[in-house]
């Protein structure tokens, strides 16, 4: 926590000290940004405190007037009383008492007025935070489905859920995370269906985080209570700016994490598969569902294995039978295939990353230029063999198809690690490189869930869902491996 802020001190009655504090502790007149209104009330002097640009002015300028329009002997008795309950209409107003609180709600926004005489102050919420419209989130797109997205603001966030889950179960508890910070977190759930035990188990792990703040977001967080496990680049929770996915996340009994400032929310916990499904999928007939999401399995694996295998192959054409004689190369370059490899892999990484901070007016020339000058010029002189930015190009796209980025980039470095080992030792190389992945996958847990159920352990009735897009269920189909409450009173009411 901040150290320059004691904890628990208490509104005083003596007006004076407690805008000395205030004015101490926030910087007052040295923040341009901090404003203090100091007024008299009914005969009363009262300071008001609130942060530039996140109040709505014209909600402060009719409680400025309420407030002068009040008379003495409305102060005299009940003052906060009268103030809350009687001139302060339409918004959320609370009293508080003390000084630690007051510094979290002013510099989030709300208004804070204290009364002479009062050993409390007076919070109103007249927020209006710098924010843009709910967007179509560029990753998660769709052909035909909502457009809406989250954004930088959680109340916003909040709202799409709602607007979603009409649920009178539906739970959004706040914490706040960073000693200096304060950022807000919700941990949303549905209470009559999310297990008990996750829900404590996050809310525990997220309120241990000791931190001067998380400018990360929702990164930071998963990072702290999950671990950072260097050597295992797979994602354990799963990220999305879509309200709807959000949604049916929570109706299955998944936990999602919303943090302020982050247009992502958190879903926990997260299987491998559940990185690999797409809204797209259910926006479409099942049969059109169930093929988009066969083609993004194939190219999922195509991204993986393709190149590693590929390789394998061309090192050792003399132990391919004639049929597959073709895969091999027929001008290699001046440069062994190994370095070629690894090359277009570190060239295609660059461009990708050029391509994220190359203006969007630039982004066609930037195209051009790893069109002609790398790829085709490449060939030309003889850097590149031909196929390679054959199956490079493959494997590019299959990348792109993976619905989850940060799945994108756990199979690039696994691609990367295959590819090393084949290089090493062959075909030998390559079974013992997906021998190791596996077993990797396996050892991996999300929140006490294995990364690969429903494959191990076995459900065949879930992993029929996982395969095959199948149409949505007159009654709800919850994961069995959450354990949701609704399952385990009614187990005869639910099918997986």
């Amino acid at each position: 926590m901040d150290n320059s802020s004691e904890q628990n001190i208490k509104v005083s009655k003596n007006y004076q000290k407690n805008v000395d504090y205030l004015n101490r502790e926030l910087g007052v007149p040295d923040n341009f940004d901090i404003v203090l209104r100091e007024m008299t009330i009914g005969g009363k002097k009262a300071a008001i405190y609130s942060v530039n640009g996140m109040v709505n002015t014209q909600v402060a300028s009719l409680i400025l007037e309420t407030l002068v329009s009040l008379e003495r002997a409305d102060l005299m008795v009940n003052a906060l009383q009268n103030l809350v309950k009687g001139q302060i209409v339409n918004l959320q107003v609370s009293e508080v008492d003390t000084m630690d609180k007051i510094l979290y709600f002013i510099l989030s926004g709300p208004m804070a007025i204290f009364v002479e005489g009062q050993d409390k102050a007076i919070i109103v919420d007249a927020r209006s935070y710098p924010s843009r419209s709910p967007e179509e989130p560029d990753i998660e797109r769709v052909t035909r489905g909502a457009r809406d997205g989250f954004t930088e603001t959680i109340i916003f966030n909040t709202s799409l859920i709602r607007r979603r889950l009409r649920d009178p179960k539906l739970r959004m508890k706040l914490v706040q995370v960073g000693g200096r910070s304060k950022t807000d977190v919700c941990i949303a759930y549905i209470e009559d269906i999310t297990n008990e035990d996750l829900v404590t188990e996050i809310i525990e792990e997220i309120q241990k985080i000791k931190i001067d703040g998380i400018p990360m977001a929702e990164k930071s967080v998963e990072e702290f209570i999950l671990g950072s496990k260097i050597w295992n680049p797979f994602p354990r929770v799963r990220y999305t700016e879509r309200p709807d996915v959000a949604a049916v996340h929570l109706l299955e009994g998944h936990v999602v994490v919303i943090v302020d400032t982050s247009p992502s929310v958190m879903i926990a916990p997260a299987t491998y598969w559940s990185h690999t499904q797409h809204a797209e999928e259910y926006r479409q007939e099942p049969i059109v569902g169930a093929y988009l999401r066969w083609i993004r399995f194939m190219g999922i694996f195509a991204a993986l294995f393709l190149l590693p295998l590929w390789l394998a192959c061309a090192l050792n054409p003399q132990l391919l039978p004639e049929w597959l004689q073709f895969i091999g190369v027929e001008e290699v370059g001046k440069i062994g295939l190994i370095p070629q490899v690894f090359l277009a892999e570190f060239g295609v990484d660059l461009v990708r990353m050029a391509a994220i901070h190359t203006p969007g007016p630039l982004t066609v020339a930037l195209g051009l230029i790893a069109t002609f000058m790398i790829g085709d010029v490449a060939i030309k002189v003889g850097l590149f063999a031909q196929e390679i930015i054959v199956y490079i190009a493959i494997v590019t796209v299959g990348t792109f198809a993976t619905p989850s980025y940060e799945l994108a980039q756990a199979n690039r470095l696994a691609r990367l690690f295959l590819l090393v080992m084949v290089s090493l030792f062959n075909f030998e190389g390559f079974a013992i490189g997906a021998i190791a992945l596996f077993i990797l996958l396996v050892r991996t847990k999300s929140f006490g869930v294995p990364y690969l159920w429903p494959l191990l352990p076995i459900d065949i009735k879930a992993l029929g869902t996982v395969l095959v897009r199948s149409p949505l269920p007159i009654k709800n189909k919850r994961p069995s491996i959450l354990k949701p409450k609704d399952m385990i009173r009614q187990p005869q009411g639910r099918k997986e």
